[in-house]
């Protein structure tokens, strides 16, 4: 290294480096260290572990090296070697904490990775206890919101299928009629859909003669008498509508042997036929609206309106306001405390992975400010990140030593 300066020159420039000459073959042996691995794993574990502990050596190395050409222009000699070994003990301490924080970092986000899974897990485990046990409690509330005060579905259904069905028989008995007076209308063969506007028309008539009942049942549940009349009126007319234009073809069809009796003792004609229609309507209609028809037509006329059902309302939303799930808040409600407490504890993590190389490297910042200024700036170890200073109050308390130091 020194070949090329003259010989007046060479020995006294070796002796002189003698103190550093060695220190660049020891860099070089650490380089050798890090680039000779036999796999990337091996490679990777010695920069995590040693690359931190190999820089604050051979700074520390150059510094203590380097006081050595200090050391006759000084004045405290022996503070100033009594700073450079604690700072070698300081040093020693930053290594073994650097290598202590990265257990501790890997033991606390193993931790923290079982919470985690543990939450998931509960979350999967709660839900398919849920998803196995949903047709049981499906049929429990089912059952419990049934005996509850609320909108009578089930006679809702009944309602419909009922009216559904009724229409169906009267639009295959009136069918042969309706197509024969359609032909003599127009000249031709019925259409074919006359069958199905047959049967969605029978049944708006069907239904429009449970609304007619419910509204004659409130009118007189009011007492107003004034409508009333009006009522029975509005429901004699829907009698006999149906009554002669359905009933009594019902009546015809399924009744053939009394319809068509030729005995001498007895014949059935038109006031038979009407009568024995009307007793089947009444029949018919009484049984319907005291079994199903008069729990299942508010509904139907307040589904038709759009309007709610104000006597059920507050019952049905306080049976409801009971009713909504609960078994997925205990999981959440513990998901998030877990997060909140992962918030919380994000400065702990993030002391954790910066105070393990934060103690190199503000002992290998020592070596330095114990070169130049005689002193050392940081405290080993750290407690948090609170008691790193910022630069500024570095600087200024640089500044207030000098002061002391100064007089």
């Amino acid at each position: 290294m020194f070949d090329q300066l003259p010989d007046t020159w060479k020995d006294i420039i070796e002796t002189l480096a003698i103190p550093i000459a060695w220190i660049p073959y020891m860099q070089q042996a650490m380089l050798d260290f890090f680039s000779d691995s036999s796999s990337g794993w091996i490679t990777a574990a010695k920069f995590l572990f040693m690359i931190f502990p190999a820089a604050l050596i051979v700074s520390a190395v150059w510094c203590t090296q380097l006081s050595i050409y200090t050391l006759p222009f000084r004045s405290g000699r022996v503070r100033f070697l009594t700073m450079i070994l604690l700072a070698w003990w300081d040093a020693a301490r930053a290594i073994w904490l650097y290598w202590v924080g990265l257990f501790r970092v890997v033991v606390v986000a193993t931790g923290w990775c079982f919470t985690l899974v543990r939450l998931a897990i509960r979350l999967l485990s709660d839900a398919f206890k849920q998803i196995l046990f949903l047709p049981f409690s499906m049929t429990g509330k089912m059952t419990k919101s049934y005996f509850q005060p609320g909108v009578p579905w089930i006679a809702f259904v009944l309602l419909i299928l009922w009216c559904l069905l009724e229409a169906l028989i009267f639009t295959y008995t009136l069918y042969p009629t309706v197509s024969e007076v359609l032909a003599d209308l127009v000249g031709a063969d019925a259409p074919q859909f006359t069958g199905p506007v047959l049967y969605m028309f029978l049944f708006l008539l069907i239904m429009g003669s449970f609304a007619c009942l419910q509204v004659l049942f409130e009118t007189f549940k009011k007492k107003e008498y004034k409508f009333l009349v009006q009522m029975i009126v509005v429901e004699l007319f829907v009698m006999f509508f149906e009554v002669m234009f359905l009933y009594r073809e019902l009546v015809d069809a399924i009744t053939p042997w009394i319809a068509q009796q030729t005995s001498d003792q007895f014949r059935m004609g038109i006031v038979s036929t009407l009568g024995l229609a009307a007793f089947g309507w009444v029949g018919v209609r009484g049984m319907t609206w005291f079994l199903f028809g008069q729990f299942g037509t508010p509904p139907l006329l307040a589904f038709i309106s759009r309007k709610p059902m104000a006597a059920q309302e507050g019952a049905e939303a306080a049976a409801t306001s009971h009713e909504l799930p609960v078994w997925w808040r205990a999981p959440i409600d513990d998901f998030k405390r877990e997060i909140g407490w992962l918030h919380e504890k994000s400065h702990e993590m993030l002391e954790y992975l910066s105070l393990p190389a934060l103690h190199v490297l503000a002992a290998a910042l020592n070596f330095g400010m114990i070169l130049v200024a005689s002193h050392p700036v940081f405290s080993i170890p750290f407690k948090n990140l609170k008691t790193i200073m910022e630069p500024q109050a570095i600087l200024n308390q640089l500044q207030l030593q000098s002061k002391k130091v100064s007089p």
